[in-house]
């Protein structure tokens, strides 16, 4: 009975949504055609680097990280590393100490104490940028791995620009399962769309695996003052301060050498929790563009699970389900093959109908999980 009232309304709605989001998803693909390939041959000689790494149990991923920074093609003169260590139970302390003094690169690792805070990577950070020497800061983490060239693209990018924040692609490496192809191609999205987001002018995603801003403009919008308590968003919520500060000056580096890779997640229960920690930020947003396309996506997302309950109930027609398919997974396909063949990612692309199939529920499952405050960030439960 409450399907006569429901059904009539309803479809029209998933029709609206489902096609204005194709929509959206082929102005994404534009968006991302559009911009720069790379910024190479610019003088660059004004900056200076500090590459800041907060970690924390890290022993097994560090070292690899140190010599994919030592072997990069920007000067080592004009470049430092500051290794943030937070609390790290391992031998992640002793193993840098040992690099450092084999090392040609200024290189420092900077203890924190062991002390509760509501946000270990923000704390980090700001630790770090009180030491920091460079006008440029690149951030990354403990279990990353660089290209020779990542350090050169930024500050060529900065150099031919003149970005007040970079923003920079992240991938996965190594996969050899089916859930590492999937993580890739989810990732892939995330990275896609917060490109295109960055080129049409309205900043919404970015990673801080992969980030690079100009330290004057972290302390003229006040860094973290505003957002320190939440656990995430040392990445986002800067971003968002300064795109609204200096609209215009945020760049996404569309370089492959500047990709930046770490290893997809095999313990599932990691990564539920770094996703919801991730989802958690939505609803900290203070500029309505990250926090308006949050709610479309989720709603997109959501739309598609309705109609095919709708379909596997009787009251949507076969031919009308499939078109509804059709219409949120085409776009798709063309936009996220095209992010992972700029990663170099061609095998994943295979992976993507796949994907598709469980995306929706990961969305709204973790949309509506996040609403509790309460995670976990390396044994830490952090609110």
């Amino acid at each position: 009975m409450i399907e006569q009232y429901i059904t009539p309304w309803l479809i029209p709605v998933l029709w609206t949504l489902l096609t204005s989001y194709a929509l959206f998803t082929i102005i994404l693909y534009i968006l991302w055609k559009r911009i720069p390939s790379q910024f190479v041959n610019h003088n660059n000689q004004a900056d200076f680097i500090s590459v800041i790494i907060p970690v924390r149990n890290e022993e097994s991923n560090i070292i690899d990280l140190l010599q994919d920074i030592s072997a990069q093609t920007f000067p080592v003169s004009r470049f430092e590393v500051l290794i943030i260590n937070d609390g790290s139970t391992d031998n992640t302390a002793e193993l840098v100490d040992n690099f450092i003094n084999k090392s040609n690169c200024a290189i420092q690792l900077i203890a924190l104490p062991d002390t509760p805070t509501t946000s270990p990577k923000k704390r980090a950070i700001e630790t770090a940028m009180a030491l920091a020497k460079g006008n440029i800061i690149v951030t990354t983490d403990g279990d990353c791995r660089a290209k020779p060239g990542w350090l050169e693209a930024i500050a060529n990018c900065h150099a031919a620009t003149g970005a007040k924040l970079i923003s920079g692609p992240v991938t996965f490496n190594h996969e050899t399962s089916l859930t590492d192809h999937l993580q890739t191609v989810e990732f892939s999205s995330l990275i896609g769309s917060g490109a295109s987001a960055i080129q049409a002018g309205f900043p919404s995603l970015c990673n801080g695996a992969n980030l690079a801003y100009e330290k004057d403009a972290f302390f003229e919008v006040g860094g973290y003052d505003g957002v320190r308590h939440i656990a995430s968003g040392d990445d986002e919520f800067l971003m968002h301060k300064i795109s609204a500060r200096f609209p215009g000056r945020v760049i996404f580096l569309k370089s492959q050498e500047a990709v930046i890779s770490t290893q997809a997640h095999r313990d599932w229960s990691l990564f539920f929790k770094q996703r919801k920690r991730w989802a958690s930020k939505w609803k900290h947003y203070q500029s309505r563009t990250p926090l308006v396309l949050a709610l479309y996506v989720f709603s997109c997302n959501l739309a598609i699970i309705v109609a095919s309950t709708l379909w596997l109930c009787g009251n949507l027609p076969h031919s009308s389900f499939l078109i509804l398919v059709l219409i949120k997974c085409a776009p798709e396909w063309l936009f996220l093959g095209t992010i992972l063949h700029f990663l170099k990612k061609n095998v994943s692309i295979f992976f993507i109908p796949l994907t598709q199939i469980f995306y929706p529920f990961y969305v709204c499952f973790f949309g509506l999980i996040a609403q509790k405050p309460e995670y976990e960030w390396k044994g830490r439960k952090l609110v």
